[in-house]
């Protein structure tokens, strides 16, 4: 087998020169030298049509070179020793190849290997791909892909040369791998072989550091400028997270957020981009697909439809522009890391051999991966497949997914000579039982060449079989040189395990290379075997000595055409005693062409092929012209559906001809208009009420157009709709299911559960079913039952119930359990717990070994009256460590991990904080928030690199309170952010941020302090922030009501006369949020105009849409809302109310249209839509009035409006024809749209623009300008609070903090600046102007005076906030970035996601909901068997949901919503 590619090679044994030993020459055998080398070797190749060859000692860091076939080697000269780190050939220039060093000192050879020249670079190759990407048609053209580090601090920024690295210049930085469009012979963007230089690079998202938002960008002049292109329609793509050239065809995959489907996108010139469309009930997802060797005109894609641990796929085949793809062969065999049982033999077009799984059905049934497999061969392009047989018996060869040397499997270059090692019999046995077979008619007929299993090589063009045994050590070759019928050996006068046999990658020939070890003495001995086959016969063949051999034969065995032509070969005869002795020629292929028939055509573009390959449908409206469809009823000329494949070469002479225009109905292309309507439609259900529901949303990378909704009814019936309710269809209907799980990180897949341990579930959006066995039925604690990992579907947390069979179950606890497979098989973690979690997120949990990282609440001693102690282990607990002894909870949010920690007095709490899941620190609150027994806190928020705590600070019951204080970006340090926030006894917080904008946040403070601790009803006022809580102030009120009239205050007296919004504590459904994601800007709320907020009964309803600077009324009454088609819809309805009407905007609320849908008079009780507010349909949830028992769900459906998507134009953004435009969101107070250092550039549809968005759009466009700083960039520092005047001042009787700390944290530093009281906002990024952290004295720090006066004022202004007594120190810095940078994704296209650094300012817009939260009490957890049994499996309480998530806690399970405002405590304790 040949070396191609030295990223594919196996690491074998390399380097140094010890002997040399030549055997006898003997005239009936090989001439056989040995090289013995000191340590391991590997990376071996040669360079193309030479004799010389290149391996690597990574061991000694050193590179040896051989220049006669590798029978002798010399250590290479000019490299440093040692330095050899990696090894590289260039794959289009025969003379040069790289060592790359670990450091910045790389080495280039441009006359194969006799010498090397140095050179240096600015950063270090990437870990995390390969680190050099070539131009096929300019070999001094090389880019580099490098990490440039400070510290533990690392980014991915790429590198070019056009000189072969004697000069080197930055490409680009932020960069997640980049290439040339003509990366491969074959494919151009241009046809300018040498000048063209269109690169293509992953690049991290404008201003956001997810894989999601990673973009693809193009440069024709190496970054000076750079564009980026429309991948689908008219619009940019993000979430791309690999890309690769594959023969003629370039190819970029994407992923969503919330799915493990892919968007695959080809193109064929680097310029027109299409999605590949597969059939509809196959999806590509994430690590479950691989692109194969492919053909010139058809792209080859195995797609996984199992789990890995019984990996089986669908091979399919794509047409010539690799739009459509149809299926081949179903059941194919590949492992666990994608490698597929598949080969196209070399040098013979449309013959393949796959392996397929004989026992499909039960694979795929038990996931036991007892596959029996079995071997098939195509001829015909992978249209028909049938069984490789030897005489009558079926043969079945190891492949792909067990390879046993490098290169290819079973081909070569030398014509139709094939070898593998397999058996007869019924199925494809173990590798050692298998044998040595041999084909030379391309695979048609095969004979059993050596028994036992042999590695196997081909030379001098098929004249010349080389194999050595691979089952254990051998002293001994093989040797054939008639087409493996007979068979001599020789010896290698050593007996050593083969590591690797090859030669030449052209099998050109007559000398072989074996590398093996020896295993004799007490030391391994590493060799290198040259074997030289010249001279074993005495002449060279003549022209009577070859034969005219037809590489493809039908079922009559004559010449078969494939692509309009047949194809032979000049090839030695088998018996021939000759050798072609042709070295580094290439055996050509010649053709004869063929007359055209329906095999030569494929499906014409926007037509779609069946599956049985004959027809082609259109896939769409088909273009007609001007002159045409005048009457719909006409008839026009159009395409028949098929072309001639490109590069076939048929002749059309006397053949078919399936390219001739058609008559076609013009009804089939002139789109019928939009009605211009709104739709309903009801369906009613015999139930009290509906439980609970959830969308199981499609992925912006989904092909599906299904909107699915899974839903319970308080009857235990489950019910889904594909259709966003319009038709519903009961599911189980004779399981009793007592509660539904989506899962929280893929909204594909949903669970089922039951009373028992039969848990019921889908992964398709409830396109198909499966169960299994939890190990324990679900916990009666009220705990979350299932936890998720971001990462792995199929590993799932169980938290069960163990010994709670009847009312004196005293021993009732729950236990937590593990699968890695989706519930095949469980492994118990700990007993007597409270809850578990997984820790791993974006932003924490960074290398492998805290992919299995779980926090668990546990029973000191497994004792249910002990302290609960906080535990964490990464392999499933068998071991783990103990972080805190008496803990009351703990919560998750973005990057953060706070735990509520009982204090040494056990009557009061503290809280700690870490980022990484390994170290934890105190977290120091303001020095004058004198609360004497904090009993309970609330985690709300941090999306914004921040946290956000409620502190109860009154806790009388239905007259709670708090402080919100927030936190430096590790979570540790906390100055006041707003006193007197809202609560109710449950824990639930009156604070909402506003969902897609940074920093805008709205509270409700209770005015009445004084009063409502006395049992006063509270008074409350609604307050806003638009800098992140450093600054709050009233809402203004609205200059008119909702029916045009003043509004009954001065409203120029803000605190007589503001506007005040009915918050959190008083919701139904936590996903009736203020704002959403997709709709920037956009607000609404119910409430009142005056001093204080009224009842909600008496409120009104109100919008803003500038991010809550301006507010309108909108309606008289209470009315719910919700956001569609990303806010270009907006729908109101009457809250509990009898009606029959709906309202909607599509003007972002100035007008309002009436929309009856229904006959009689419904009370709704929730209006609902996909949580990305990106559907036009809506569903609202209620009853008829005076329906007794039956409940009823309303569709209404926009689409009717309008069928015109809108154009969206990203540069010039401003353009005429497009529908959007920017809006900039700003702070109240100031006149130049700066908000956090920055001008930020939405995109916004036009209101009166009559389109709909359709898929969603990034409205973040741009960051126009950074700003100079200003007061409100900046929050009252630590131990300062902030005055009347909004100045801050040091708190009376404290001391500023020790800002030298700085120092000992940070050893880069070399100053200090003394407080100021203020510190830079975590989200701002204003340059100059006011920065209030640098007006005091600035000192150097100890121990640098010397530098300090060297560079004195250059220095920057980095992490002041990070100046408290003892910041937490962030660890695993090195497994941070391995993992945020998505390391050990090589090879195939089936690469996983990338990752980047935290931005240092920009919201992801993760959540805004407030606090699914409860009380924590300073007293010990009471446990009780009775109030288990009473309020335990199918206990009372409210349904806590998410919109982003729908992660959930629901009446029959309380659940606490993962990375939302969360519980810390339990909410049933009693207070102290």
């Amino acid at each position: 087998m040949r070396l191609r590619n030295p990223s594919t090679m196996l690491i074998l044994p390399l380097v140094v020169l010890l002997s040399v030993w030549c055997a006898q020459a003997r005239k009936d055998g090989p001439r056989i030298s040995k090289t013995k080398f000191e340590n391991p070797t590997s990376n071996l190749f040669y360079f193309e049509d030479t004799d010389v060859l290149l391996v690597q000692d990574r061991d000694a860091g050193n590179v040896w070179r051989s220049d006669d076939a590798g029978e002798t080697w010399d250590k290479v000269k000019d490299v440093d020793e040692g330095e050899a780190w990696d090894l590289w050939p260039h794959p289009y220039d025969n003379k040069v190849a790289y060592i790359l060093g670990l450091r910045t000192q790389h080495w280039v050879t441009e006359d194969q290997g006799k010498s090397w020249r140095d050179f240096e670079t600015v950063a270090t190759p990437t870990l995390f791909r390969p680190p050099l990407s070539f131009h096929a048609g300019d070999s001094g053209k090389v880019l580099m892909q490098g990490q440039a580090c400070t510290g533990w601090e690392c980014k991915e920024e790429t590198y070019y040369t056009t000189n072969n690295f004697k000069t080197m210049y930055t490409l680009r930085e932020d960069t997640r791998g980049c290439i040339f469009a003509h990366s491969t012979p074959l494919f151009r963007s241009s046809n300018d072989d040498t000048n063209d230089d269109r690169i293509l690079c992953v690049v991290k998202g404008r201003y956001s550091p997810w894989p999601s938002d990673n973009r693809l960008v193009v440069s024709d002049n190496f970054f000076e400028t750079e564009m980026e292109p429309a991948l689908e329609g008219d619009r940019t793509v993000q979430g791309i997270i690999s890309m690769a050239v594959v023969k003629g065809f370039l190819v970029a995959a994407a992923k969503a957020e919330n799915t493990v489907e892919l968007a695959l996108y080809v193109t064929d010139d680097a310029k027109t981009w299409h999605r590949a469309e597969f059939p509809n009930d196959q999806k590509l997802e994430e690590e479950a697909y691989t692109i194969l060797e492919s053909t010139n005109y058809s792209i080859q894609v195995d797609v996984m439809t199992t789990k890995p641990t019984s990996a089986m796929g669908v091979l399919f085949s794509s047409n010539s522009n690799g739009t459509y793809f149809t299926r081949n062969i179903e059941h194919t065999n590949r492992n666990f890391m994608g490698l597929v049982d598949f080969e196209k033999i070399q040098g013979i077009q449309g013959i393949v051999l796959v392996n397929v799984v004989k026992n499909w059905e039960e694979v795929e049934r038990t996931h036991l991966g007892n596959k029996k497999i079995q071997s098939k061969i195509s001829f015909d392009d992978g249209r028909t497949f049938q069984a490789i047989t030897t005489g009558k018996k079926e043969l079945h060869l190891h492949s792909v997914s067990d390879i046993s040397n490098v290169g290819r499997i079973f081909s070569s270059p030398a014509p139709g000579l094939i070898m593998g090692i397999g058996n007869t019999g019924d199925y494809l046995k173990n590798y050692d039982e298998g044998d040595l077979y041999v084909s030379d008619d391309a695979g048609l007929t095969w004979r059993k060449a050596l028994d036992e299993a042999h590695k196997y090589e081909f030379g001098d063009q098929g004249a010349v079989l080389v194999a050595i045994y691979d089952e254990g050590p051998t002293n001994k070759i093989s040797y054939s040189i008639n087409h493996g019928k007979d068979w001599d050996t020789a010896d290698l006068d050593e007996n050593i395990r083969a590591q690797l046999l090859t030669t030449t990658p052209d099998s050109t020939s007559l000398k072989f290379v074996v590398m093996g070890t020896s295993s004799g003495g007490e030391e391994r001995e590493h060799f290198i075997f040259s074997i030289d086959f010249d001279g074993l016969h005495e002449g060279k063949c003549k022209e009577k000595d070859f034969e005219k051999w037809y590489a493809r034969l039908d079922e009559d065995g004559k010449p078969d055409c494939l692509m309009g032509h047949k194809q032979f070969y000049r090839r030695r005869k088998a018996d021939a005693d000759c050798f072609v002795d042709e070295e580094f020629k290439d055996p050509l292929p010649q053709y004869e062409q063929c007359t055209c028939t329906e095999e030569d055509f494929e499906c014409d573009y926007n037509f779609v092929p069946g599956e049985d390959r004959n027809t082609c449908t259109p896939a769409g409206r088909l273009p007609i012209s001007e002159d045409d469809c005048k009457n719909i009823e006409d008839t026009f000329m159009g395409s028949s559906g098929f072309r001639l494949i490109p590069g076939n070469e048929c002749n059309p002479k006397g053949g078919v001809d399936l390219e001739k225009p058609i008559e076609r109905p013009c009804r089939d292309s002139v789109q019928t208009p939009a009605s211009g309507k709104v739709s309903s439609e009801i369906v009613k259900f015999s139930a009290n009420d509906f439980r609970e529901y959830y969308y199981l949303e499609r992925g912006s990378t989904s092909t599906a157009d299904d909107e699915t909704v899974v839903m319970r009814t308080d009857m235990q019936e489950i019910y889904i709709s594909r259709d966003h309710g319009k038709t519903w269809k009961e599911i189980m209907v004779y399981e009793d299911i007592t509660a539904i799980y989506p899962h929280q990180y893929i909204s594909d897949i949903v669970y089922f559960l039951t009373g028992t341990t039969k848990v019921h579930y889908t992964m398709n959006r409830g396109d198909t079913f499966g169960t299994f066995d939890a190990p324990e039925e679900p916990n009666q604690d009220r705990l979350q039952i299932i936890g998720f990992h971001p990462d792995y579907q199929d590993w799932l947390l169980w938290t069960g119930a163990v010994n709670c069979q009847g009312l004196d179950s005293a021993d009732c606890h729950s236990v937590a359990s593990v699968t890695e497979d989706r519930g095949d098989h469980w492994q118990t973690m700990l007993r007597y717990v409270r809850k578990c979690e997984f820790i791993k997120r974006e932003g924490r949990g960074g290398n492998k070994e805290l992919e299995k990282l779980v926090y668990c609440e546990q029973f000191k001693d497994e004792k249910l009256d002990s302290p609960l102690q906080l535990l964490s282990s990464t392999d499933w607990f068998s071991e783990s460590q103990v972080h805190f002894p008496d803990i009351m909870d703990f919560a998750t949010m973005s990057e953060f991990i706070i735990v509520a920690a009982k204090d040494t007095d056990q009557k009061s709490l503290k809280v700690d904080a870490s980022v990484d899941g390994k170290t934890f620190a105190d977290a120091q609150f303001p020095s004058n928030f004198n609360v004497p027994v904090q009993k309970a806190y609330t985690v709300l928020d941090s999306s914004t690199h921040a946290v956000f705590l409620h502190v109860t600070v009154g806790s009388r019951e239905n007259f709670e309170y708090g402080s919100i204080i927030k936190s430096n970006s590790n979570g540790t340090s906390y100055v006041m952010s707003i006193n007197g926030v809202n609560r109710n006894t449950p824990g639930y917080v009156d604070f909402e941020k506003m969902q897609g904008l940074e920093g805008v946040a709205i509270v409700n403070i209770v005015a009445n302090l004084e009063q409502a601790e006395k049992g006063q009803a509270k008074k409350l006022k609604t307050m806003i922030t638009h800098n992140d809580g450093a600054e709050w102030a009233l809402l203004h009120a609205p200059d008119k009501d909702a029916e045009g009239n003043d509004v009954a205050c001065d409203n120029g007296d803000l605190q007589k006369c503001s506007l005040h919004l009915h918050g959190y504590t008083e919701r139904k459904d936590p996903r009736d949020t203020f704002s959403s994601p997709s709709a920037v800007g956009l607000m609404m709320g119910v409430g009142n105009v005056g001093e204080y907020l009224t009842r909600k009964a008496d409120g009104d309803t109100f919008i803003t849409r500038d991010g809550g600077v301006v507010w309108h009324a909108v309606k008289k009454g209470n009315y719910m809302w919700e956001y569609g088609d990303q806010g270009s819809i907006i729908v109101i309805v009457e809250e509990e109310t009898a009606t029959d009407v709906i309202f909607y905007t599509l003007d972002e609320g100035v007008t309002w249209v009436e929309y009856k849908f229904a006959d009689s008079k419904m009370q709704i009780g929730d209006i609902s839509t996909v949580p990305s507010d990106n559907s036009r349909n809506f569903l609202l949830w209620g009853k008829e009035v005076g329906s007794g028992s039956e409940i009823a769900t309303v569709n209404l459906d926009f689409t009717g409006l309008t069928d015109r998507q809108c154009h969206l134009v990203e540069d010039p953004p401003d353009a005429e024809d497009s529908d959007y435009y920017l809006w900039e969101p700003k702070h109240p107070s100031q006149t130049d749209n700066c908000l956090f250092g920055h001008v930020s550039q939405y995109h916004r549809k036009k209101p009166e623009a009559d389109c709909y968005n359709g898929r969603l759009i990034h409205q973040l466009h741009n960051i126009a300008r950074n700003c100079s700083c200003t007061r409100q960039d900046f929050e009252c520092d630590y131990n300062y609070e902030r005055q009347s005047d909004n100045s801050c001042a040091l708190v009376p009787g404290l001391q500023p903090a020790d800002h030298s700390a700085i120092c000992a944290t940070d050893p880069s530093r070399t100053s200090y600046f003394e407080p100021t009281g203020y510190r830079r906002i975590q989200l701002t990024t204003c340059e100059k102007g006011r920065e209030l952290e640098y007006t005091s004295k600035e000192h150097p720090c100890p121990g640098r005076e010397e530098e300090f006066k060297k560079e004195h004022s250059g220095l920057s202004a980095v992490s002041l906030f990070f100046a408290i007594v003892v910041p937490i120190l962030v660890a695993g810095g090195v497994g941070w970035y391995l993992w945020r940078n998505g390391m050990g994704k090589f090879g195939r296209i089936r690469l996983g996601e990338v990752g980047d650094a935290e931005s240092p300012w920009i919201q992801y817009p993760i959540m805004a909901v407030s606090a699914v939260v409860a009380v924590v009490s300073a007293t010990p957890l009471l446990v009780g068997s009775l109030w288990r049994s009473v309020s335990g499996l199918w206990g009372g309480g409210r349904r806590y949901t998410t919109r982003s998530s729908f992660a959930r806690g629901r009446a029959d399970y309380a659940v606490v919503d993962p990375d939302e405002d969360e519980l810390l405590g339990d909410e049933d304790e009693e207070e102290v």
